[in-house]
């Protein structure tokens, strides 16, 4: 994710880092490379000329601009909805200290932040490794980044049976109900209490479910793929339907419309899946890590990692 103040002035124009350009560049230079024949042939093909009004081009330059607008409104609300789950794990992990800490009852000594033993520091060490383990879900990533992340929190045990399995987030909240269901059983919690963790738990799990939802349903290939086609085809026949009007201003032209274009398609599908690494993704490993440094300091812990801070303006 960009974090970056507004520009101003002429960085407006000079700025690369965070900018859709140099994923558009090359074709945006051919566009104008094609738009600088057409302006030196006079629209001349051989000895053809493809004669062309700039009418037809206002007609459909303002449907696909709709249709470019629609479809990343569409892939914006993926992305603004995949920030709410992940606003919603933050808050639900919170949560899940708190009442851990507050409603199971447990020895009388103090509480020792790497006692795994003691099910109130397993359950909220599992709340940390849980928004870990759906980050890597969501990305897909290398299983032994997982595990350099997952392993300092879970036992031993725990982490082997947790490598075998392909739902770890989902795993690690089973594993949190069964302890969840041996305090009951041990008298540790109140069964009105015990509801309250299991409300949270509960939440967790759908957050995560639809966190996979977004991940498993792209937008339609063929509407984004009819888009994608449209938007080419409109900009490189556009300096044939320009030469005659605008003369040797058609390449300049051309560039600013099919920067436009090819910008805001690139841009829908940067952002329509919000949960992978690209630079305007979200930013996942802070938003983990803020989950860990509240957990750890919730438990009292002098281990507490620092928060993730922006590198070259992308949080990642």
């Amino acid at each position: 994710m960009i974090v970056r103040e507004r520009p101003s002035g002429l960085r407006l124009f000079l700025l690369l880092r965070g900018s859709v350009l140099p994923r558009i560049l090359p074709s945006l230079a051919l566009n104008m490379c094609v738009a600088a024949l057409v302006t030196i042939s006079h629209g001349d093909l051989f000895e053809l000329k493809i004669t062309l009004t700039p009418i037809p081009f206002s007609l459909i330059g303002l449907a696909l601009a709709i249709f470019l607008g629609f479809r990343n409104n569409a892939a914006y609300d993926r992305y603004w909805e995949g920030r709410k789950l992940w606003g919603e794990i933050v808050h639900r992990s919170r949560s899940l200290a708190r009442q851990c800490l507050s409603l199971v009852n447990g020895p009388d000594e103090e509480l020792d932040p790497r006692n795994m033993m003691d099910v109130r520091v397993r359950m909220v060490r599992r709340a940390i490794a849980f928004a870990c383990a759906l980050k890597h879900q969501l990305r897909g990533a290398n299983p032994a980044n997982a595990a350099a992340e997952l392993r300092p929190h879970l036992l031993m045990s725990e982490w082997k049976h947790c490598a075998r399995v392909e739902n770890r987030s989902n795993f690690l909240l089973q594993a949190m109900g069964r302890d969840l269901k041996g305090c009951l059983q041990t008298g540790r919690i109140d069964p009105c209490l015990a509801a309250a963790i299991d409300d949270s738990l509960t939440a967790m799990a759908a957050a995560g479910a639809s966190c996979e939802r977004i991940k498993g349903t792209p937008i339609p290939f063929s509407y984004t793929l009819l888009l994608h086609r449209t938007a080419y085809l409109y900009c490189f026949l556009l300096p044939f339907g320009l030469v005659d009007s605008i003369g040797f201003m058609t390449p300049f032209v051309v560039g600013i419309v099919a920067y436009t274009f090819f910008g805001l398609d690139a841009l829908g599908d940067e952002i329509e899946e919000p949960f992978g690494t690209e630079p305007n993704d979200l930013a996942l490993d802070a938003i983990c890590r803020t989950i860990e440094i509240n957990l750890l300091e919730a438990l009292g812990a002098s281990d507490v990692p620092e928060a993730l801070v922006p590198v070259g303006y992308c949080l990642s």
